[in-house]
């Protein structure tokens, strides 16, 4: 579910900083929150609106039809699936995009990137125990990959309310990479928490003492 959709105890503050950071690996850096600089993009050239945003880019559908042609050319074609998949996630039509983007991750399925974005199109369609796991088989791939554990601590926070599973992922974030723009997101979001929910996250400070050691996949891990 959304985040605005929940009933969840916490700090205005908080939740906008939090809103605005379910972001997909190449979608990453289209639109910076005011809290904190979008990481970023890794795979996309253009500027649009994040999912949840509340401005879903226009779908190009002339593009659409000439990359669906595309790809029934090519079926072996991973970047014209992942751009296809990319077009619909801008455009917040998340069932649309899960099926390019499987598409593109059974033809390369190290690709964390691909199974990332997948991963929070699941979330942005009710589905935050496959968005969990599917961030588990990034995770597997690179245990160390930011954008993947900054958004899993999001969905574990707002999917399934689990604050201290949500402070254990961006403390890894916070130990991997504490300078990056992940990484003052994901400290921004602990301290908020903290702020809201004094008992979240143990005794250990944004430092991620507390945090199993950096690079430990999640427990279920591919």
């Amino acid at each position: 579910m959304k985040p605005e959709s929940l009933v969840f105890a916490t700090s205005g503050l908080f939740f906008g900083l939090i809103v605005g950071w379910i972001i997909g690996s190449q979608q990453a850096g289209r639109v910076p929150t005011p809290a904190a600089p979008a990481p970023a993009a890794q795979t996309a050239t253009t500027t649009t609106p994040m999912a949840g945003s509340g401005q879903p880019a226009v779908l190009d559908e002339s593009r659409v039809r000439a990359l669906t042609a595309a790809a029934e050319e090519r079926p072996q074609d991973v970047a014209v699936r992942v751009e296809l998949a990319n077009l619909y996630f801008d455009a917040e039509r998340f069932a649309d995009a899960i099926k390019w983007y499987e598409q593109a991750l059974a033809l390369d399925p190290k690709n964390v990137n691909v199974s990332t974005d997948l991963a929070v199109s699941y979330y942005y369609t009710n589905q935050p125990d496959r968005a969990l796991a599917q961030f588990d088989v990034s995770l597997g791939v690179d245990p160390r990959h930011t954008k993947t554990l900054l958004n899993q601590g999001i969905v574990r926070a707002f999917g399934k309310q689990d604050l201290d599973a949500a402070a254990q992922s961006w403390q890894k974030v916070i130990e991997i990479a504490p300078d990056s723009a992940e990484g003052r997101a994901a400290r921004q979001a602990l301290d908020g928490m903290k702020s809201a929910h004094p008992g979240v996250g143990g005794t250990g400070g944004t430092g991620g003492a507390a945090a199993p050691a950096a690079g430990t996949p999640p427990s279920g891990s591919a």
